[in-house]
């Protein structure tokens, strides 16, 4: 075991167009550390550092403090000494001065999840060693204080005491900006540093018990522990959820010799993008600042200016500043340093065309010099994604099955979903105007504070400024409205990743969090207050606005037509109504796999009589009530038939049990009594008989219809006949009648019996015919295992996962959450096995029920329609397992189309 430790490398160093790791070592230097490798050997100029690996954190959690710190000393210690010779300065030394960077870099992006600490290294002698290195001493003390800021903030917890409190450093900041009369950081004398330093300090004492570190060594050790923290904190946590990531990846820490862009107006930091990642348009932008820190960019404290002369003049535009005050106060930084930004230019086209994909670039101008501090593939909006995605195809730097595999399949619900009426616009007051830092349209209530975001239905989350710790309520927010921040703030880019409508850097608006208010010139706006906001323009608006649905074409017609030329397996939608079948194959679904009959009997006009047939105490009595539900299916299936004319159509036959129709309530108890001529009691007598211990384990599915035969003969006939019409008008129709919930053979066909008795009955009264199959949904585990005899007589199988996961884990569907996040946090399960697939368990049943029903019919169609038709990893195993198709909700179509495409592409890779 001690030589097996001593021989893996556990720290990588880069530097000096050199570099120990490369790019395709993601998973082990995390995509910062990776890329920052890659860059260093392509000769860009990155400061040289090192990166400790993701498997270090793994020990951490495992092993513990002392034995990885025993474990890397020597590692450590020898890439530190690499820093100091190619730097030319040392590490804690008090006249030659190294101060080092320390970032979290797990192998997927996780914007502002986890922590960093800058200008590490920092104390007492080293800060004045420091300014008299570089003749600053402004810059040194600026240096300094912003260090103790944040690893007070990372490594020793000192965080605000309550939600309606500012950070304690802030606050000591804010005093002394107040006493002294001025406005920015920059502002700041080297006296209120040096008294801004002594401050802080005392803080961190009077907090933790403990003087603030002064031992670089020491100092170094915190925040790497720190960053392994992280982590397993609460933000990285819920992002790592959010987004499926296991636990067990953990992150890399990258050690970088700091690069200063606060030495003064010859320096300063930025973030760009190779192309718009809220548009996807192939245009440079990004935002910079002089005499500043990395972090002063994406906080908005103060407001960014932009790189490009076009995006300055846009972003001027849009903050309503005359061209005058924006060359004097916010020139580009292509107008202020022209030699440095064609560098900067030059940089992120070898980078794009390097990676073959839009990059989110860091940089830092230290007194004239350029230095590239980390590139990674960009965060972007749905709509940004498929633009960039079908641009590069046409630009000839990916290929058709690459741009295919590039679509993150979820992000595409972004376009599906409703924007706001031009019309409605028209009419709308806007109140104040932000940046459009995320597209989309958002109406909600106005929450304030993240943990809050929940409260209402609909939510508009509005802050100062985001932060990491605002991620869950971010999530759950319909929108975001910050005061401050540009488009590379933390809440422009968490947005942008979540495909989250977002305006930042609205300035006009005042925030107070103690009493809840916003105001915007003059008018107040409380919790509670509805507005809205677009995101593609920046527009903040009054009250609610109007919705409607969005046009999908250009990028996104090609990206679908490209789906459906590798895609093998179909795609069908689950659809009650002849607006969702229209909507579905819109979004070019190829049939529809599920259709839910007793849906149609819900509406006010059919429930009534649905209660006549449930109450009815005689067979002629229930037929007398399913003749007047009769005409009313019919015509459902006929709008149904017609929206999807030529493509196949499932129908299930009526599933649940009698008791979800029938009245609980007492007045509707009274009603129904009234207007069926029977006494109050037998109403309550005929609910109380219909109640059952265990409903989704009673009398519901084909077993109503074999105690019941006169309901499938209606459902039977309303199918047939409504196809009939349809043929009389030259329209064709392809009916699928699906049994639900068959356990045994007898019980399918008894209900196929029916079904095709009378079918032929309805074929000798009309003199005509049609085609048309019976098969069954698989939801019992015992019919997965008896697949094989239940397959000789049904024409199809389609999975009914919902049931099956229900019956197969005994979980029930409606009380799941009171045990799952308790689940989740001890590790039993991952995820929510009604969402994805559980392919160890239900998915060995229905691999099963497959090949058992394929091995007696080897022709046999077979889909699935519950939920996990739509969810991408489940949608890739049934193509696995060779299904005909998959059916999903109809915004969820493109999605499948997309996956079903991505997995043919896969199988041959």
């Amino acid at each position: 075991m001690e030589i097996l430790e001593k021989v893996k490398t556990r720290v990588y160093k880069f530097g000096n167009k050199t570099a120990d790791g490369n790019s395709k070592m993601k998973n082990l230097l995390g995509g910062k550390g990776a890329n920052l490798a890659e860059m260093s050997s392509l000769g860009i100029p990155v400061p040289p550092g090192f990166t400790i690996t993701t498997e270090v954190c793994t020990e951490y959690n495992t092993l513990g403090k002392e034995n990885v710190v025993e474990l890397i000393k020597d590692e450590l210690e020898e890439s530190i000494a690499n820093i100091e010779t190619l730097m030319g300065s040392k590490f804690g030394d008090k006249t030659n001065p190294l101060l080092v960077s320390v970032r979290s870099g797990a192998r997927v992006s996780m914007p502002g999840m986890m922590d960093t600490v800058l200008n590490l290294g920092i104390n007492d002698e080293v800060v004045q060693g420091l300014a008299k290195k570089t003749n600053n001493e402004q810059f040194a003390w600026d240096s300094y204080r912003r260090f103790i800021q944040m690893y007070g903030g990372v490594v020793l917890g000192m965080k605000p005491a309550s939600k309606e409190d500012i950070d304690p450093f802030e606050e000591i900041m804010e005093h002394l900006k107040h006493k002294r009369g001025i406005k920015l950081d920059t502002e700041f004398s080297v006296q209120d540093l040096k008294d801004l330093v002594y401050d802080f300090k005392e803080a961190v004492k009077k907090r933790t018990g403990h003087n603030f570190p002064t031992d670089p060594w020491d100092q170094l050790w915190g925040a790497i522990i720190a960053v392994f923290n992280s982590w397993n904190g609460d933000r990285a946590v819920y992002y790592r959820t959010m987004h499926g990531y296991p636990a067990d990846w953990g992150t890399a820490v990258n050690v970088q010799a700091m690069v200063y862009g606060n030495m003064g107006e010859n320096s300063g930091t930025g973030v760009c993008f190779t192309r718009d990642a809220g548009t996807g348009e192939n245009v440079f932008n990004g935002e910079y600042l002089i005499n500043a820190q990395g972090e002063d960019v994406v906080a908005g404290v103060r407001t960014p200016q932009q790189i490009t002369h076009l995006g300055s003049q846009r972003w001027a535009e849009l903050a309503k500043i005359e061209e005058e005050d924006r060359l004097k106060n916010y020139p580009s930084l292509e107008e202020l340093m022209p030699s440095i930004f064609e560098e900067l230019n030059t940089y992120q086209d070898v980078l794009e065309k390097h990676y073959r994909d839009m990059q989110d670039m860091e940089f830092t101008i230290q007194d004239g010099k350029l230095w590239i501090l980390q590139t990674r593939n960009g965060k972007r909006t749905g709509a940004a994604m498929v633009k960039i995605a079908m641009d590069l195809l046409k630009e000839g730097m990916i290929d058709e099955k690459e741009t295919l595999l590039r679509i993150e399949p979820n992000k595409l619900d972004e376009l599906l979903h409703p924007i706001f009426d031009p019309d409605a616009l028209k009419r709308s007051q806007v109140i104040a105007q932000g940046l459009p830092a995320s597209p989309g349209a958002a109406t909600g209530k106005i929450v304030f504070f993240a943990d809050e975001a929940a409260k209402f239905k609909n939510s508009i989350l509005v802050r100062i400024e985001t932060s990491p710790e605002d991620l869950e309520g971010m999530n759950i927010a319909k929108g975001i409205l910050t005061a401050r921040g540009g488009m590379t703030s933390h809440a422009a880019v968490v947005a942008r990743g979540m495909g989250k409508c977002c305006v930042s850097g609205a300035g006009a608006l005042k925030i107070n969090y103690k009493t809840r208010t916003l105001t915007v010139d003059g008018h107040e706006y409380h919790e509670g207050d509805w507005i809205s906001l677009n995101g593609s323009t920046g527009n903040i608006f009054e009250g609610k606005v109007a919705t409607m649905e969005p046009e999908l074409s250009g990028e996104f017609a090609e990206l679908m037509t490209l789906t459906d030329k590798y895609g093998q397996m179909k795609v069908r939608t689950n659809a009650d109504t002849p607006k969702d079948a229209k909507v579905a194959r819109n979004f070019g679904a190829q049939g529809i796999g599920l259709t839910r009959t007793e849906h149609m009997f819900f509406e006010v006009d059919r429930i009534k009589a649905m209660r006549e047939m449930i109450l009815a105490d005689t067979v002629k009595g229930r037929k007398q009530a399913l003749e007047d539900l009769l005409p009313m299916q019919r015509s459902d299936f006929e709008g149904i038939f017609e929206a999807m004319e030529g493509l196949a159509v499932t129908i299930r036959l009526l599933d649940p049990p009698l008791h979800e129709f029938v009245p609980h309530q007492l007045a509707t108890q009274k009603e129904l009594a009234e207007d069926m001529h029977i006494s109050l009691q037998a109403v309550k007598n005929k609910v109380a008989e219909l109640e059952e211990f265990n409903p989704m384990l009673g009398h519901r599915g084909c077993r109503l219809g074999n105690t019941y035969p006169e309901i499938t003969e209606m459902q039977t006939r309303a199918i047939i006949e409504a196809a009939l019409n349809l043929k009389a008008r030259g329209i064709k129709s392809k009916p699928e009648i699906m049994i639900p919930l068959v356990g045994t053979v007898k019980e399918f066909e008894a209900q196929e019996q029916i079904i095709r008795r009378t079918a032929d009955v309805i074929f000798e009264e009309r003199n005509d015919s049609i085609d048309y199959l019976v098969g069954t949904m698989i939801e019992v585990p015992r019919a997965a295992l008896m697949a094989d005899l239940i397959a000789e007589k049904a024409d199809f199988f389609s999975f009914g996962t919902n049931d099956l996961t229900q019956m197969t884990f005994g979980y029930s569907r409606d009380d799941v959450g009171k045990f799952l996040p308790v689940y989740y946090e001890k590790g039993i399960l991952k995820v929510d096995p009604f969402e994805v697939l559980d392919k160890e368990g239900v998915g060995q049943l229905v691999r099963l029920g497959t090949d058992r029903g394929r091995s007696s019919k080897p022709n046999l169609k077979i889909g699935i329609c519950g939920e996990h038709g739509g969810e991408p990893s489940s949608i890739e195993f049934c193509y696995n397992l060779g299904m005909d198709y998959v059916s999903c909700s109809p915004y969820r179509v493109p999605i499948a189309r997309l996956v079903s495409a991505q997995a043919a592409i896969k199988s041959t890779m």
